[in-house]
């Protein structure tokens, strides 16, 4: 049975992958959304690194 921290883990690394997808499809994206998206990909990789810590303490 997955636990809350496995769940939000699986979540974020979700998210995480949906953002570089868009990324990686489109071909006239402007600096700011590259900005924007590199941002928010910034934070969940930061949410997921805590929650895998939290895990194995």
């Amino acid at each position: 049975m997955k636990t809350k921290i496995d769940k939000a883990i699986e979540y974020y690394t979700f998210k995480s992958e949906e953002i570089l997808n868009f990324i990686n499809s489109n071909d006239n994206l402007t600096v700011e959304q590259i900005i924007e998206k590199g941002e928010e990909l910034s934070i969940l990789e930061s949410k997921i690194t805590a929650l895998e810590v939290a895990k194995v303490s």
